[in-house]
Protein backbone atom coordinates (compact mmCIF):
# COMPACT_ATOMS: atom_id res chain seq x y z
CA UNK A 1 0.00 0.00 0.00
CA UNK A 2 1.51 3.21 -1.05
CA UNK A 3 1.29 6.06 1.50
CA UNK A 4 0.36 9.61 -0.51
CA UNK A 5 1.27 13.02 1.71
CA UNK A 6 -0.69 16.20 0.19
CA UNK A 7 0.78 19.46 1.78
CA UNK A 8 -1.91 21.72 1.28
CA UNK A 9 -3.08 25.27 3.08
CA UNK A 10 -6.84 27.14 3.35
CA UNK A 11 -8.37 28.82 0.31
CA UNK A 12 -6.15 27.36 -2.34
CA UNK A 13 -8.38 26.44 -5.45
CA UNK A 14 -4.95 23.94 -7.47
CA UNK A 15 -5.18 22.55 -3.46
CA UNK A 16 -8.81 21.41 -3.82
CA UNK A 17 -8.68 20.10 -6.94
CA UNK A 18 -5.70 17.39 -6.34
CA UNK A 19 -7.52 16.90 -3.16
CA UNK A 20 -10.89 16.03 -6.05
CA UNK A 21 -8.38 13.81 -7.60
CA UNK A 22 -6.98 12.00 -5.45
CA UNK A 23 -10.51 11.54 -2.96
CA UNK A 24 -11.83 10.27 -6.89
CA UNK A 25 -8.97 7.51 -7.06
CA UNK A 26 -8.60 6.19 -3.82
CA UNK A 27 -11.16 3.42 -4.13
CA UNK A 28 -9.65 1.90 -6.90
CA UNK A 29 -7.23 1.30 -4.44
CA UNK A 30 -3.28 1.04 -3.71
CA UNK A 31 -2.78 4.07 -1.65
CA UNK A 32 -3.62 6.16 1.56
CA UNK A 33 -3.26 9.65 1.59
CA UNK A 34 -3.28 12.12 4.13
CA UNK A 35 -3.68 15.88 3.99
CA UNK A 36 -1.27 18.38 6.04
CA UNK A 37 -1.70 22.02 6.54
CA UNK A 38 1.44 23.86 5.49
CA UNK A 39 0.00 26.65 7.70
CA UNK A 40 0.05 24.58 10.66
CA UNK A 41 3.91 23.95 10.93
CA UNK A 42 6.36 27.60 10.61
CA UNK A 43 9.12 24.44 9.04
CA UNK A 44 6.52 23.36 6.67
CA UNK A 45 5.35 26.61 5.33
CA UNK A 46 8.78 27.93 5.01
CA UNK A 47 9.90 25.02 3.12
CA UNK A 48 6.27 24.71 1.03
CA UNK A 49 5.08 28.25 0.76
CA UNK A 50 5.26 28.92 -3.06
CA UNK A 51 5.19 24.94 -4.20
CA UNK A 52 1.44 24.37 -2.78
CA UNK A 53 0.05 21.58 -3.37
CA UNK A 54 2.57 19.10 -3.33
CA UNK A 55 2.44 15.78 -3.41
CA UNK A 56 4.61 12.96 -2.45
CA UNK A 57 4.47 9.32 -2.70
CA UNK A 58 6.15 7.17 -0.42
CA UNK A 59 8.10 9.71 0.95
CA UNK A 60 9.77 11.30 -2.53
CA UNK A 61 7.99 14.45 -4.18
CA UNK A 62 5.93 13.34 -7.59
CA UNK A 63 3.96 16.79 -8.03
CA UNK A 64 3.70 20.30 -7.71
CA UNK A 65 1.04 22.97 -8.33
CA UNK A 66 -1.01 20.41 -10.34
CA UNK A 67 -1.53 16.71 -10.81
CA UNK A 68 -4.06 14.90 -13.65
CA UNK A 69 -4.99 11.26 -12.78
CA UNK A 70 -3.36 9.39 -15.58
CA UNK A 71 0.01 11.12 -14.44
CA UNK A 72 -0.87 10.19 -10.32
CA UNK A 73 -1.41 6.51 -11.64
CA UNK A 74 1.23 6.19 -13.91
CA UNK A 75 3.94 7.42 -11.16
CA UNK A 76 2.12 5.46 -8.52
CA UNK A 77 2.77 2.21 -10.32
CA UNK A 78 6.44 3.14 -10.81
CA UNK A 79 6.93 3.45 -6.86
Amino acid sequence: MHEVILYTRSGCHLCDEVKATLTRLEPRGGFTWKEVDIDSDPELRQKFNEEVPVVFIDGKKAFKYRMDERDFLRVLKGR
